[in-house]
């Protein structure tokens, strides 16, 4: 993302564990050194900020300037399930990007499937390959592990393993030791159609569970199924994509519903990595590179794009970068729809944030939404912590007894997430400032895709700038009838107002 940039690296973890004093002594050793970014592929879970050092390290730095890039967690696509949920630092999920290392199977019966395969042999002699599924003979076998194959003869076959109990390359090694000329591993059900490129010992094909119950109902069919492998290197172009990865984890936050997260999606899956030791089985196959997925992989994206904005911006604060880069991502696939989710259907906020990441766009956001770092303190007393508890935080004394405290749809943030319930006659109103960043005199218009039984209102519809910093305000109104409400919490009488995409464009005055 930023191949110029100069890296400082601070190990804050063993290999099987982290402690908290660790990380926040790498929170405030970087700062002391005078980063600009963190990059932080890191979290835990925590019900409030004050017990997450991450929120208490990463606010520290926010307050000398420097934004701090999380990874959103890798708990699954359950609600709730997001790490890192702080509003002062930038929450990433993973998607996977638009292109495949391509392995094609073609069936007997002229079916042609796509998997994906990292070991892509070169002279590779495609020709027909008896198929067999172990799970066909035991249930106990289907997963491809070392007992599971001492009794099938795979000799020359093409293997198809279900995912499960054992590492994808581990599974290709035991085919290979039985004697097993190529593999299909079909994924989990839970994995939808999020697929992955291994480093395998043999010639391989990861599919979708979709896809591989396909290729069972062909084996069981057919009294002579066989399967010829084809690789194809790089496959760019792949649509649609981004996809989200079914392992990213989702909102909403579970410290405070009242911000949305996660903020931003960056590819994720399937990501080229080094890697510190062996890759795959022993003996090494002697790669120092791995394709890894993860939150993990999709943090060190945004990290690398937000170095770029502050070589450009270097007096934009950590919230400004936050919100380039949120206000100019995008929400719609290369295939002209909504970004998918890893069902195939369309993905909803709590999974892509603002949408997948637009580097060049980010550079000219238009305008920001800034945020003075003193705001965070009548937004932590908002939340009912106590004065101790908002002290372990900012690390100074507070009194929230002197404070006007705000919630966090209050917060000057570049998304919106409110709670509509009776108390309040189904309504709410949010009020936001944005410092306009442009060069030459503009306007923006706003167009609201609004979600089905709902009404939403913005007051002023076109801001208007005439020079560089000049700040404007707006208002947006989120209303919803009783009857029509949306969600399915009315045991509490309240709503979520979620799937709400507002776009402002630009149009020169």
């Amino acid at each position: 993302m930023a191949p110029h940039a100069h890296l400082a690296i601070y190990k804050v973890c063993g290999k099987d564990q982290c402690y908290g004093s660790d990380l926040l002594a790498g929170f405030d050793q970087a700062v002391d050194d005078g980063v600009d970014i963190l990059s932080v592929s890191l979290g835990g879970d925590a019900d409030s900020f004050y017990d997450d050092v991450s929120a208490v390290g990463s606010y520290g730095a926010m307050e000398k300037g420097v934004l701090v890039s999380f990874s959103a967690g890798n708990s699954g696509s359950d609600p709730g399930s997001t790490n890192n949920n702080a509003p002062w630092a930038i929450t990433v999920g993973a998607s996977t990007l638009d292109r495949d290392l391509r392995t094609s199977l073609k069936f007997n019966t002229s079916t042609v499937l796509n998997g994906q395969s990292a070991y892509q042999p070169k002279n590779y002699k495609s020709a027909p390959l008896s198929l067999i599924y172990p799970g066909s003979v035991s249930p106990l076998f289907a997963t491809c592990t070392i007992d599971g194959l001492v009794d099938v003869n795979v000799t020359g076959m093409a293997v198809l393993c279900d995912d499960g109990d054992i590492e994808w390359v581990a599974k290709g090694k035991v085919v290979k030791d039985a004697g097993g000329a190529a593999m299909i591993i079909a994924g989990s059900p839970s994995e939808g159609y999020t697929t992955f490129a291994s480093p395998h010992v043999l010639p391989a094909a990861q599919v979708s569970a979709f896809d591989g119950e396909a290729i069972k109902e062909y084996i069981n069919s057919v009294s002579d199924a066989t399967a010829t492998f084809s690789f194809h290197g790089a496959v760019y172009n792949v649509t649609p994509s981004p996809v989200m990865a079914f392992f990213s984890s989702r909102g909403p936050s579970g410290q405070d519903p009242n911000v949305l997260k996660p903020d931003i999606v960056a590819p994720g899956v399937n990501i080229l990595a080094a890697w510190p030791y062996s890759v795959g089985p022993d003996p090494s196959i002697g790669a120092d590179f791995n394709m890894i997925s993860g939150t993990s992989m999709s943090t060190p994206h945004i990290s690398g794009i937000a170095a770029l904005l502050k070589s450009s911006h270097p007096d934009w604060s950590p919230a400004a970068i936050k919100s380039a880069i949120m206000t100019s991502a995008s929400g719609i696939g290369n295939d002209g729809k909504p970004i998918a989710d890893y069902t195939l259907e369309p993905a909803d906020n709590y999974a892509i944030g603002a949408g997948l990441v637009n580097p060049t766009a980010a550079n000219t956001p238009g305008f920001i939404y800034d945020i003075n770092p003193a705001t965070y303190i009548p937004y932590l007393c908002g939340l009912g912590y106590t004065d101790a508890q908002v002290a372990t935080i900012v690390r100074r004394s507070v009194r929230c007894a002197g404070v006007t405290a705000i919630s966090g749809s209050e917060l000057n943030l570049p998304s919106f997430s409110v709670k509509l319930a009776k108390f309040n006659n189904f309504n709410k109103t949010v009020t936001r400032t944005v410092t306009y960043v442009g060069d030459a005199a503009s306007k923006f218009t706003v167009e609201v895709d609004q979600p089905s039984g709902s009404f939403v209102s913005v007051s002023p519809k076109t801001l208007a700038f005439s020079h560089a910093n000049e700040q404007a305000h707006f208002s947006v109104t989120f209303s919803v009838n009783a009857a029509g409400r949306l969600g399915d919490n009315s045991h509490d009488g309240g709503s979520d107002l979620h799937l709400l995409r507002c776009q402002l464009n630009e149009g020169q005055a």
